[in-house]
């Protein structure tokens, strides 16, 4: 009897992983009949004003790119309000204080805002924002991002001449993807979501997101919908579906590309993906019952609606499947059941990748030699986006962490002297014990299914890059920064401005090339 349900579980969890993977490929149909679809940028008389917010916390690395990035707009300077929400703790307060006030004497009409406290997180910076602005709209950059100089003459033209248009998101370019096999594949997956996913779902009429930065809100919408509320992880993923509910709708540009850095450290990459999965849960229980209570969404914009919000739910329900192959295939209860062709639908999420590849890059084939490293990645992170899925729909609360940001070229420094380079958590432990345990399955799978071993090996090989990864990640951290203590090379704020030019001129050039 336990072992018919423990078959049975199996067969419900093989049949959700499929259903996903059927998502995605509808998801790529949608965007190969849509892809030559686009906007016409409208010409305007007379620009609206817009309020440029610029939410921060500890970025002494990154802040005065940023800020030079939007000092450069193409915008009339009349119509232009830019918003530094400075909730830092360390001498970022001091370095972008000094930056502000010298873009304010070249009379740029830029406010360095300090609430006192961290009070919800980047949603109360936004929100608090909001308050001191009489501008139509709001662009939001996080502090890694480098706009191009035309990005406001490219989307607010837009906004201003559909006035039922709450939101006009970007592209995200990558500014470190070939340092590593870490940042190159999580480019890989950036340019699947970008360029196939949200250009599917905004044309065909899904609901889609605001990814948090490289967009331009209508600022009635944002009040319309409730404004930016601190109840989840991901306040612009919540937000997004609050004002589609509204009946608002989102325009995506994927020609208009705002380059950023991807997560250097394995430990930063977790920990961005962490929030994600908790904030995409949190959101799921919140909305799930108004998006299949909806009068006016069809059928396929709540299925959809529910994929994408499911979207980190497969990571528990595929170390479901891990715990119950081996007893499964001890037993003999899994050799029973014929699911070999829900196989073929594994295929469907790489070829999204590919498809990616293909529109962005002449050497499309070249950069798809690092999609086993994405592969190894995805898996490996099943357990610690777990943990965080179940975090979310148990209802834990959490601070917000925000991703540590580098920008090596003016910093000098290794990823792992770096002060924002975050600690070894417990979760290596537990993926350590999963590769252990996926490698005993993967013996009896030899012994008993054949068939069974390579999938129960490749969780075992990629937990067990994670686990050791992490460990030479902070163990090299120790080092590093006993190593930064002692040098007398070790990197000061003289330091960095001497190369801050020299930076700048080398982001601008990965940026064009990212074009």
């Amino acid at each position: 009897m336990i072992y018919a349900l423990l078959t049975a579980l199996y067969v419900f969890c093989a049949f959700t992983l499929a259903a996903y993977a059927i998502g995605a490929f509808f998801l790529l149909l949608a965007y190969y009949r849509h892809r030559d679809e686009g906007y016409r940028t409208p010409i305007l008389k007379q620009y609206p004003k817009v309020c440029v917010q610029l939410p921060i916390y500890n970025e002494r690395f990154v802040v005065r790119r940023l800020l030079d990035a939007v000092a450069a707009f193409d915008y009339p300077r009349d119509c232009l309000e830019i918003q530094v929400l400075d909730d830092s703790t360390d001498d970022t307060a001091d370095i972008t204080a000094a930056k502000v006030g010298a873009l304010r004497r070249k009379g740029l009409n830029i406010t360095h805002i300090r609430r006192g406290s961290r009070q919800g997180f980047k949603a109360g910076a936004l929100a608090y924002g909001l308050t001191l602005t009489d501008a139509e709209y709001a662009a939001v950059f996080d502090a890694d991002f480098v706009p191009p100089t035309d990005f406001l003459k490219r989307t607010i033209p837009l906004l201003a001449a559909d006035p039922g248009l709450a939101l006009v998101q970007t592209r995200w370019g990558h500014l470190n993807d070939s340092e590593s096999a870490l940042t190159m594949g999580q480019a890989l997956a950036l340019d699947g979501h970008f360029v196939v996913e949200q250009t599917a779902r905004s044309r065909s009429n899904y609901l889609m997101n605001f990814n948090g930065s490289g967009g331009v809100w209508r600022i009635t919408a944002i009040h319309d919908a409730g404004g930016w509320r601190d109840i989840t992880l991901t306040e612009d993923l919540d937000l997004s579906y609050r004002a589609q509910l509204k009946g608002w709708r989102f325009a995506y540009l994927p020609d208009v590309v705002v380059p950023a850095e991807v997560p250097p450290t394995l430990s930063a990459y977790k920990q961005q993906q962490a929030r994600w999965a908790k904030g995409g849960s949190q959101t799921l229980l919140l909305l799930i019952k108004p998006i299949w209570t909806h009068r006016r969404l069809t059928l396929p914009q709540r299925l959809m609606a529910t994929m994408h919000l499911c979207q980190y739910v497969v990571h528990p329900v595929m170390i479901t499947l891990i715990l119950l192959m081996p007893p499964l295939v001890l037993s003999g209860s899994l050799q029973k059941v014929e699911l070999g062709i829900l196989g073929i639908t594994g295929l469907f999420p790489p070829m999204i990748f590919v498809a990616s590849q293909r529109a962005l890059y002449p050497n499309w084939a070249r950069r798809l030699m690092m999609l086993p490293a994405l592969v190894v990645m995805g898996t490996g992170l099943a357990w610690s986006n777990s943990r965080a899925v179940m975090g979310g729909l148990l209802g834990i609360k959490e601070e917000f962490h925000r991703t540590p940001k580098y920008s090596d070229i003016h910093s000098r420094q290794p990823h792992n002297a770096n002060p924002y380079t975050l600690k070894l958590n417990k979760n290596v432990g537990w993926e350590l014990l999963l590769s252990l345990y996926a490698l005993w399955g993967v013996a009896i799978s030899l012994r008993n299914a054949p068939a069974f071993a390579p999938y129960l090996g490749l969780y075992s090989f990629a937990f067990a890059v994670m686990a050791i990864w992490g460990i030479r990640e902070a163990w090299s951290s120790r080092r590093d920064a006993k190593r930064g203590a002692n040098s007398d090379d070790a990197p000061n704020k003289a330091d960095d401005a001497d190369v801050s030019e020299e930076a700048e001129n080398a982001y601008e050039s990965m940026a064009e090339h990212m074009k």
